[in-house]
């Protein structure tokens, strides 16, 4: 059975529970689904948890920290299919294609907030938007391995498969009125007891990453977008002659 896929924590405006870091990510996330990322501020964000907005920085070391809390929560919805789970045919092809859609499902869903994921900057150069967080990467390219690929092969198709990602659900996200522009990002100005986004990741629960880390920094950039538009060309050569 597929394991149950993590859920972004729901707002309740209506028992007004005691206030927790979860709940205020919770209702900043329902907050730029209904107004935008410019509309979030810590004053407005206090005024739907009817709370004060110094309040809050009891729990987020400011609107930078929320912001990169907010990324956190909805990349975490993200679910990795398991060894098995896509049965019967569980090969790769199949494995990258439901990722795919549950990338997109989670910008379709919240597509005011998606120009975040892809826009903010990762906590390590080798993570890249939208697959951004340890957990994900780790379960992405063990997957790979699991169905064929070799640690290279792997890598390689991380970068590919997130641009590719990117590209496209950023044109969607744009399509359904998201703000391409980036988001403000002042000093921290809270002094909650929290890890700031430059805190030093630990890798000891992530063996692949771990190994693959010198190769996930590598910058191929340039000979990505060389071979994506040649695969472009011949895929409208092919199409033309048809």
């Amino acid at each position: 059975m597929p394991s149950p896929r993590p859920e972004v924590p729901s707002a309740n405006h209506t028992d007004r529970p005691g206030l927790t870091r979860a709940r205020i990510v919770a209702t900043a996330v329902d907050l730029i689904d209904t107004e935008g990322v410019a509309a979030l501020t810590m004053r407005r964000l206090g005024a739907r948890l009817d709370v004060e907005a110094m309040s809050l920085y009891r729990y987020v070391n400011g609107r930078e920290d929320l912001l990169e809390a907010v990324v956190d929560a909805l990349v975490d919805t993200i679910e990795i299919p398991g060894p098995g789970q896509l049965q019967p045919i569980d090969g790769w092809q199949a494995f990258l294609q439901v990722l795919a859609h549950d990338v997109r499902r989670l910008a379709l869903e919240h597509p005011a907030a998606f120009p975040l994921i892809a826009t903010r900057h990762p906590a390590a150069p080798w993570l890249r938007p939208p697959l951004r967080s340890l957990r994900v990467v780790e379960a992405f390219l063990d997957g790979l391995r699991s169905r064929g690929f070799n640690d290279s092969q792997a890598v390689a198709a991380y970068r590919s498969f997130t641009s590719f990602l990117l590209g496209h659900l950023l044109l969607e996200s744009a399509m359904q009125g998201a703000d391409m522009s980036p988001a403000e990002e002042p000093l921290d100005e809270g002094d909650a007891d929290l890890p700031n986004q430059d805190a030093e990741l630990s890798l000891a629960e992530y063996p692949t990453l771990t190994r693959l880390r010198s190769a996930l920094t590598e910058d191929h950039t340039e000979d990505e977008f060389e071979q994506a538009l040649e695969h472009l060309l011949v895929r409208l050569d092919l199409e033309l002659s048809q």
